[in-house]
């Protein structure tokens, strides 16, 4: 039974603005299971006029000088800042995110605005392009500028409505791109607080909107040709169908992936190393896009890491996210729990051991441990997208990069070495966007170019990569 009656209502903003459209979406708190908000739904006659809206605030938005971008992105940074503590229950509630995981998303949030309120100013606006290479060119002189690509569309997941909303938002404000945004339908309170922010900014009338939506009726962020570029971040299947119907425009792709860390035998096995691979793998419930999934331990070394780390996950209480002490809440929906559960139970028929875990209530699943996996199984070869990590033990450094690179994702991968020659290996063979050398796979940070190859996906997050996206480049000839 929900409980309607006590919940907060939120607007969706078209255009800019706040409104409500007398159809609700129900957002349920992930742990106690009472719907505790209500947001506005667009319908395809207000998807349609965010739309034209944003085509028409193309020229506006990209007159912005550097100066009004960054006085608007640092507007959100100050705002977010005030609004710490609400921002951080809203991902416990809406999320079911650790209140640590969540104030730390929060952090990263405004880490990502101050990144491209700072960008603005720095990036380069343009190149000089010598021309006179041949006689025929001689009297040429070239000028090379950035421009924004136009109005723009964008999806966001739920896993991190925050920071990964922030991703989309800041660079196409940076970019000086109009946009329309849908955020995840399960976490959309997120995004709609930072469309409150920026309902407080200079930004130009019409130039943005936030809309959570039905997928069908979203299906026009995709196929409508007014918008330039699509950025979405989500499952593989639904990415690529995406690409496969986005027509003309430019699409960038931020997918799945199957992350492996591999730890040769020259590395430290302290509680360092054994902490960092029970926050990667468990933290958030494994729902990270990087979360470790598949653990290669040297031969030499493979006993005592499995035996720490199943001393250190034994000790994990799953519990309820608004504690600071809990690192692993609840699971987005007990379907996706169900999912896993059967692809754990398959894979311990196929021959797998279960070292610890393996059961699930509702939406809580208790951090799971295997070794032994079919490499054929979903679980092994699949996103598991839930708190669930698989040993494997390996002898030859290459043959373990080989391993690692045997999967259909290839977003980052971690290499423990403390061997030069060893890391300038897995830099040049793994088929990965990002190589962390001495740390876990899930490290990010906000600057950094993040995506991935392979069914992970096309194109690059972070701010200087993503503007670079949200741009084309514009030639000047001049003929002396």
């Amino acid at each position: 039974m929900t409980e309607v009656e006590s919940c907060v209502d939120y607007p969706l903003y078209v255009a800019g603005k706040a409104i409500t459209t007398g159809q609700w979406l129900e957002v349920q708190h992930k742990y106690q299971h009472t719907v505790y908000a209500r947001v506005a739904l667009a319908d395809a006659k207000v998807l349609e006029k965010a739309i034209a809206a944003s085509v028409k605030a193309e020229a506006e938005m990209a007159a912005l000088k550097p100066y009004q971008k960054q006085k608007i992105l640092l507007h959100c940074v100050k705002r977010f800042n005030e609004l710490r503590e609400e921002l951080t229950e809203i991902l416990i509630a809406e999320g079911g995110k650790p209140r640590g995981a969540a104030s730390a998303e929060v952090e990263r949030l405004i880490n990502t605005f101050q990144l491209a309120a700072d960008a603005v100013t720095q990036l380069d606006d343009g190149r000089m392009l010598p021309l006179a290479v041949t006689p025929a060119a001689a009297r040429f002189r070239g000028m090379v500028k950035h421009v924004p690509v136009g109005a723009i569309s964008l999806i966001s997941p739920f896993n991190f409505p925050l920071n990964l909303v922030a991703h989309k938002i800041a660079p196409a404000i940076a970019a000086g791109c109009p946009f329309v945004l849908k955020p995840a339908s399960l976490t959309p309170i997120s995004a709609l607080k930072i469309a409150q922010v920026l309902a407080e900014t200079d930004l130009p009338k019409g130039s943005w909107s936030v809309l959570p939506c039905d997928r069908q009726a979203a299906d026009i962020l995709v196929t409508d040709d007014r918008f330039k570029l699509l950025s979405f971040t989500g499952s593989d299947q639904v990415g690529w169908d995406m690409k496969a119907r986005a027509g003309r425009k430019k699409v960038t792709l931020e997918l799945g992936g199957n992350a492996a860390v591999l730890i040769e035998p020259d590395t430290p096995v302290d509680d360092a190393l054994i902490d960092r691979l029970v926050g990667a793998a468990y933290g958030h419930a494994g729902q990270i896009c990087i979360s470790v999934q598949r653990i290669l331990i040297h031969a030499d070394i493979y006993t005592e890491v499995k035996k720490k780390l199943l001393a250190k996950v034994k000790k994990i209480k799953v519990d309820d996210p608004s504690l600071s002490t809990t690192l692993v809440g609840p699971m987005i929906k007990e379907a996706e729990a169900v999912r896993l559960k059967k692809w754990i139970d398959k894979a311990e028929k196929k021959g797998a051991k279960v070292l610890i875990g393996g059961t699930l209530q509702g939406v809580l699943f208790e951090p799971t441990l295997l070794e032994n996996v079919d490499s054929k199984l979903e679980v092994y070869k699949d996103e598991a997208f839930g708190p669930v990590a698989i040993l494997e033990k390996y002898k030859d450094f290459e043959q373990g990069i080989a391993t690692i690179n045997q999967s259909r994702f290839g977003l980052q991968a971690g290499v423990y070495t403390q061997n030069l020659n060893k890391m300038l290996y897995a830099w040049d063979h793994l088929h990965v966007g990002g190589v962390i050398i001495n740390d876990v796979p899930t490290f990010r940070v906000d600057n950094m170019p993040y995506g991935g190859v392979k069914d992970s996906g096309l194109g690059r997050e972070g701010i200087h990569s993503a503007i670079r996206d949200m741009q084309e480049e514009r030639l000047l000839a001049i003929k002396q």
